[in-house]
């Protein structure tokens, strides 16, 4: 065998090899979840759950004493809690753990996360069967708990857990964002708070406080120090400012509509509040509640999950004593464009299921998960935070409802800016929107944030902010976050972007396979025509 033939064998050997390894990877996965006519009660279980809370001992309690009767009603489980203390470093623990088979059962966590886990086969498991189960489903004959039925789960709320033509969630708690507003201060500047707050006016009464004396000292506070709009959660901000301006942001077939010209709009204003201090975030200053407990801060927008930080006598405040100044705290929707359809995003954490090999160790994670939306479970949640059940079966509870109505009996259970919080959230629910779900999300999220936060920062730095500042922002987050790996022309047409290394060392492969296989075949042409002309 001649040294080219040689050659050519080897990298067609090659490239099959490669071919082989790359279909291999790709098809990995279990199979799919089938429920078990019967739940085996002869063996034992042993499951992880997966949970956040910030620290809080009340929560972490609450999930102990879940886990705890929970066991007692079936003694054959045994659940494992393991806490974080963020939603992304469970993110990232569980796509690590993917790829080693070895995720949790349950998981506390966001449905942008759950469609990043859906590109591995069979790995989330669909709930739309085990919703409806008649023995083991909501409301199921053999569950041993009042577990609510899929009617009495806000719709809404299960809604943001749909995609990819499943269920691959339930809700757990619902929040959305409230504005924290220093009343004091805005009377004292000489405005009267709107029945709901605007943009324009947040920026006029922001801008108004910027005014200080000859020695630098801010005349609404007397400080050195005063950020009078700050915002906690920068892709929420962006995300709702579209959302009002009826502007494209995504769509649910992951076309990316961000970079567009209200968006442009919206930048420039907030770069031009940026400009003279009157606007900033949490990455940039820190906590919004610091601030607003401090008297430097008058607007604060953050989570209704975040109330117990709030106000002059909230509980869980992180500045000492002697920092805090007495002021009257309102809790307010968000700023509006338009008054009259005011919208607010529905956020709040999730659980999902991974699937396992054993349907019966799936079976018991599922039984376990329903027990979470259990009264007792769900109002002893909420009444942590400015959460809400997620329930109409909890919300109506007479003992939720007796909770409700105790406003500012005390500062911890019943402090008055936490349930006025939860209060302005069951006001607003028909209000509430989600964002479409699908393999990106969640990068696409980060990457709304990631617009405000550099233009903020740039005119901080005295940054030129301009049309040319834009192309270059847009573009360099659309490369940050791989949003042009797979984005839609003007035509219409898909476009694909960065192929995945393991199709690029295909490809590659068989390109210089063939490429090769041309070179023989030129190479015997030329060495037969010279052949038949010796021979002539």
């Amino acid at each position: 065998m001649s040294r080219i033939r040689k050659a050519l064998l080897l990298m067609l050997l090659t490239a099959g090899c490669l071919f082989t390894l790359t279909a291999c990877h790709g098809s990995r996965g279990l199979d799919a979840f089938v429920i078990p006519e019967e739940f085996d009660t002869s063996r034992d279980y042993e499951i992880t759950f997966w949970a956040k809370n910030d620290t809080n001992k009340t929560q972490t309690d609450i999930y102990k004493k879940a886990i705890a009767d929970f066991e007692d009603l079936y003694p054959n489980i045994t659940v494992n809690l393991r806490l974080y203390t963020d939603y992304g470093k469970i993110y990232n623990d569980v796509i690590t753990n993917i790829s080693t088979n070895t995720t949790p059962n349950v998981c506390i966590t966001y449905p942008d996360h759950i469609a990043t886990y859906l590109t591995g086969i069979n790995i989330v498991v669909p709930l739309d069967e085990l919703f409806d189960n008649e023995k083991y489903g909501l409301d199921g004959s053999e569950v041993r708990f009042d577990s609510p039925s899929k009617e009495e789960i806000i719709p809404q709320f299960l809604d943001e857990c749909s995609f990819s033509k499943h269920y691959y969630a339930i809700p757990f708690m619902r929040s959305t964002e409230a504005c924290y507003v220093n009343k004091t201060f805005v009377e004292k500047l000489g405005y009267t708070l709107p029945e709901t707050l605007t943009w324009d006016f947040v920026w006029e009464v922001s801008e108004a406080a910027m005014q200080q004396d000859d020695e630098g000292y801010f005349l609404i506070n007397g400080q050195k120090v005063m950020i009078p709009f700050i915002y906690k959660s920068t892709d929420n901000m962006m995300i709702q400012m579209l959302k009002q301006k009826q502007a494209g942001y995504s769509t649910s077939e992951g076309e990316i509509q961000i970079f567009n010209d209200t968006t442009r709009e919206l930048l420039y204003t907030i770069a031009e509040h940026g400009k003279t201090g009157a606007f900033s975030t949490f990455k940039i200053s820190s906590y919004p509640a610091n601030f607003l407990n401090a008297g430097q801060c008058i607007f604060a927008i953050d989570s209704t999950a975040g109330a117990t930080w709030m106000g002059t006598d909230a509980p869980l405040s992180d500045i000492s004593e002697d920092a805090l100044v007495e002021f009257e705290t309102e809790v307010m929707t968000i700023p509006q464009f338009d008054t009259g359809n005011p919208q607010m995003i529905s956020q709040g954490p999730s659980v999902c299921i991974f699937n396992k090999a054993d349907s019966q160790e799936v079976l018991a994670s599922w039984l376990f998960v329903q027990y979470l939306l259990t009264n007792d479970v769900q109002i002893a949640y909420a009444e942590t935070e400015g959460y809400i059940p997620v329930t109409t079966k909890a919300q109506l509870d007479a003992g939720y409802q007796n909770y409700l109505s105790r406003s500012g009996e005390d500062n911890s259970t019943y402090y008055d800016i936490k349930i006025k919080a939860s209060k302005l959230l069951l006001d607003n629910i028909d209000n509430t929107f989600v964002t479409p779900v699908f393999n990106g999300s969640a990068s696409l999220r980060d990457a709304a944030g990631q617009l405000i936060e550099n233009v903020t920062k740039s005119v901080r730095r005295k940054e030129n902010v301009d049309d040319a500042y834009m192309e270059k922002l847009f573009d360099d987050v659309t490369s940050l976050y791989r949003l042009n790996q797979s984005k839609a022309t003007d035509s219409g047409k898909t476009e694909l972007g960065k192929l995945p290394k393991t199709s690029v060392i295909l490809l590659s492969a068989l390109a210089i396979t063939w490429g090769l296989i041309i070179l023989y075949v030129g190479y015997e042409a030329v060495k037969k025509k010279k052949s038949s002309h010796n021979n002539h």
